[in-house]
């Protein structure tokens, strides 16, 4: 039970997160670092091996190295790198190259909404609700990362094939394997 409120509170802290990248394009420190100790609550909770733990802190450490290089040459910004860090902490070695898919395609999402919007704004002004997608102010990349680190909480939890959470997929789909048979 106290695992899934580790959960609930890891995704709403990302949640906060992400809005702070868009309204100020800022990650508050304390928030990253509350986002990163959750993971550790949700290895005690969890009864995680030390092995394990450690492959996960390395990964992190691995990912906060390699986010490094962009913020070296200006792409990334310092709260985007601490971000980057804490959510491949969560994910792992196991989970690391989907969880890149994710931020990868949401960022790309994302810089793709605001090539369209940067095209539209040419012709006229904004209007306020796209306001904060403004390509002067940045991508908003801690959004992407926000999405990825949800996955990597929840990702790991969903693959296990004794979880309730984990059957729903299977057996949603279960119609479409019989149909599929069938014919």
């Amino acid at each position: 039970m106290l695992m899934y409120v580790t959960y609930a509170l890891a995704c709403a802290q990302l949640s906060t997160l992400a809005l702070s990248d868009l309204r100020r394009r800022r990650l508050p420190n304390t928030s990253v670092a509350c986002f990163a100790a959750l993971y550790f609550a949700h290895a005690w909770f969890a009864e995680a091996p030390r092995s394990g733990i450690e492959a996960h802190v390395a990964t992190g450490v691995a990912a906060l190295a390699l986010a490094a290089i962009p913020f070296h040459f200006g792409r990334l910004g310092g709260g985007d790198v601490k971000l980057f860090g804490a959510v491949f902490l969560w994910s792992g070695p196991l989970h690391a190259a989907t969880v890149f898919f994710i931020v990868s395609l949401c960022g790309l999402m994302l810089a793709l909404a605001q090539i369209a919007l940067g095209t539209w704004q040419r012709d006229r002004t904004a209007p306020p609700p796209l306001a904060w997608l403004s390509p002067a102010r940045g991508v908003p990349y801690g959004v992407a990362l926000a999405a990825g680190g949800i996955v990597a909480v929840w990702l790991p939890l969903w693959l296990s094939a004794a979880h309730p959470i984990a059957l729903a997929p299977r057996l949603a789909a279960w119609p479409l394997c019989a149909h599929a048979r069938l014919t």
